[in-house]
């Protein structure tokens, strides 16, 4: 006999009507659920995988170890397990990108552990911060570097020249860059956008193959590319690569975006903050 299930009070797929869901909903047919998705779910969903510390990822709900009194990443770095709320869009958003960036996601867990080693659980490194804003706030930019396109908006988005890269350049998305969501909180505050959000852009230099592959492949590969960037490049020493970025403007993310005049507001899509001067005595 097959169960039927009565619809969550709190579930909702009001979020697909925001361009910037459009991958979860490709690869996890989220707007297809009629409940909210639960460990049971996000355990289906991944494949295996076993973390620096040798444990298997796990999501478990969070009152299963809810007199646990290590500190988060501890709990997943030593255990394995994941601690899940039940009806919670921040933890489910954090169980996909588990699920999308295994690579990375296990590395700056590790990293995490090390700073705490390293520095306690109180104070919180230069690097501790840049870790947690990219989990946090990340956006992944990848470019083409087989042409120059990609990086020219590349250079105009650093430099907030947000109506050349978002407006002069629309067509060039997902052609010579574009945005692929790795912060969760970022996913949590988009289920009721607002002007004002902001994440933290990280650039990742491709290939035009890139843009030839499969969705699914796509995140495989940035996945690699990312893991290996933070290792190579010592991205997250500090935060210095992180770039502030209003990801509402990205195309197709948002559907106010699609007037240009969407671009005009100064509030939202700020110039870059000119340099301090140095007072001469």
């Amino acid at each position: 006999m097959k169960l039927k299930f009565e619809p969550s009070k709190n579930w909702s797929v009001d979020f697909k009507q925001h361009g910037l869901f459009k991958d979860l909903i490709e690869l996890f047919k989220l707007d297809q659920n009629n409940q909210w998705p639960d460990c049971n779910w996000l355990n289906s969903q991944k494949n295996n995988l076993i973390l620096s510390s040798g444990k298997k990822l796990n999501f478990v709900p969070d009152h299963h170890i809810q007199n646990d009194t290590r500190y988060y990443e501890q709990i997943i770095y030593e255990t394995g397990n994941v601690p899940t709320r039940i009806d919670n869009w921040h933890d489910l958003f954090g169980g996909l990108i588990w699920i999308l960036f295994p690579k990375t996601k296990n590395l700056l867990n590790k990293m995490h552990i090390e700073q705490i080693k390293e520095h306690g659980l109180l104070k919180r490194s230069a690097s501790r911060n840049a870790i947690t804003l990219l989990d946090e706030c990340g956006i992944l930019f990848p470019y083409n570097v087989d042409n120059c396109i990609g990086e020219q908006i590349k250079i105009a988005l650093k430099n907030h020249c947000w109506e050349d890269a978002f407006v002069d350049s629309r067509e060039q998305w997902d052609n010579n860059i574009s945005a692929f969501m790795f912060g969760h909180a970022n996913y949590e505050m988009a289920t009721k956008p607002y002007l004002g959000l902001t994440g933290k852009a990280l650039f990742l230099p491709v290939n035009s193959d890139f843009y030839h592959l499969s969705l699914k492949n796509q995140y495989e590969y940035l996945d690699t590319v990312l893991y290996q960037q933070i290792i190579d490049n010592q991205l997250l020493k500090n935060n210095k690569a992180l770039s502030p970025m209003p990801f509402l403007g990205i195309p197709d993310w948002y559907e106010d975006n699609k007037n240009t005049e969407f671009y005009k507001n100064i509030n939202y899509f700020r110039p870059k903050p000119k340099p301090k001067q140095r007072k001469v005595i």
